[in-house]
């Protein structure tokens, strides 16, 4: 159930509705616009049907939401959300004009590596750094991640670079010691459904960056973003990184057309993987550029210094020659949607 104010509504009228429909048990969630606010209530709709709503001062109608998915619904916000990641020094926004383009290594590997692959992405216009402290890998013995280690060099690069660092947990043991070093945390497409760790990062006071599961409806994605909602934390960005198909040409297919739905369906922002769907260096570029052209709010892109010698997704990863001109083209794609890309950088060295 969503209640519309009429506009100009008072502080004190707000208070006021709130109060009783969470008199009867329910909860309420606020959605501030330039002139109205939506005041969203979460809980058994049955609890309120004693209650007038129509009739309390400040309110102009009262709207049903029919959808599973409540906090994460259009419906639920009177404008798109943006979200902030970082503190005053590292900065990152998902949602507004600026396209947000996160790049760096599938997995931090070494401290050299990650601060050549950082300066370079940096150099070329990206505004978040990504690398993998702890990886899900199909075969026990492959490359793992070098955890905590990685995580003090993630932190410790972003102090040089002034980029954000967003890195995957995998454990609700792992929640604690991600956030204390990330800026942000992501949660991988094996893990979109591990329903504990969601309602974990309901708690933490990070954004969310969460993918979209191997085999994933976008109603699916649409109540995992609800798990992490319903239990606090509203800042979650939607990630489109491919769906498993029939198709074998490509590691992934990736799903253009959930990204107009999701913007219709959802407020949050949605960004996309071209590294995962495609599986393949050579399509990174043209799957960004239609991501893109659908709308997207951003992009995560693998780069490594030396992707023939990456410990894990090397053939997908872009050398930095190849993100500097996917960077440059790109341009031209986010003027087409109405959409601009970040200011590079002045100097080489941003100071923290």
């Amino acid at each position: 159930m969503i209640i519309i104010t009429r506009p100009f509504v008072t502080d004190a009228e707000i208070d006021h509705i709130r109060e009783r429909i969470e008199s009867v048990g329910m909860r309420t969630h606020l959605s501030r616009g330039e002139h109205r606010t939506i005041i969203g209530c979460i809980g058994d709709e049955s609890l309120l049907d004693e209650l007038p709503l129509r009739s309390m001062p400040g309110v102009e109608s009262v709207t049903p939401v029919l959808k599973p998915y409540k906090l994460a619904s259009r419906e639920f916000a009177v404008d798109r959300t943006v979200v902030r990641v970082g503190g005053r020094t590292a900065q990152a926004t998902f949602g507004g004009e600026t396209l947000t383009v996160i790049a760096g290594p599938c997995s931090v590997e070494s401290r050299a590596m990650l601060d050549a692959t950082a300066a370079a992405v940096r150099d070329a216009g990206a505004t978040m750094l990504r690398g993998g402290a702890f990886k899900p890998r199909t075969s026990p013995y492959a490359f793992q991640g070098m955890g905590v280690e990685a995580l003090k060099m993630l932190a410790a690069v972003r102090a040089e670079t002034g980029l954000p660092v967003v890195t995957e947990v995998m454990d609700t043991r792992q929640v604690d010691v991600v956030a204390e070093h990330a800026d942000m945390l992501q949660v991988g497409a094996r893990n979109m459904q591990n329903f504990p760790l969601l309602a974990e990062l309901g708690r933490v006071r990070r954004p969310i960056l969460l993918k979209r599961g191997l085999s994933a409806t976008i109603k699916e994605l649409l109540m995992a973003a609800e798990y992490i909602m319903a239990n606090g934390n509203h800042d979650v960005v939607l990630c489109e990184r491919g769906i498993r198909t029939f198709e074998t040409a490509t590691r992934n297919t990736l799903d253009v057309a959930a990204i107009p739905v999701l913007k219709r369906e959802s407020h949050l922002p949605v960004i996309v993987d071209p590294s995962h769907a495609g599986g393949d260096a050579d399509l990174v570029a043209p799957l960004a550029f239609a991501a893109i052209a659908a709308g997207a709010d951003g992009l995560i892109i693998e780069v490594h210094p030396d992707p023939e010698r990456a410990l894990s997704d090397g053939d997908q990863s872009l050398a930095p020659p190849a993100f500097v001109q996917l960077m440059t083209q790109l341009g031209a794609f986010a003027a087409a949607a109405g959409r601009r890309l970040p200011e590079v950088p002045a100097t080489t060295r941003a100071v923290a």
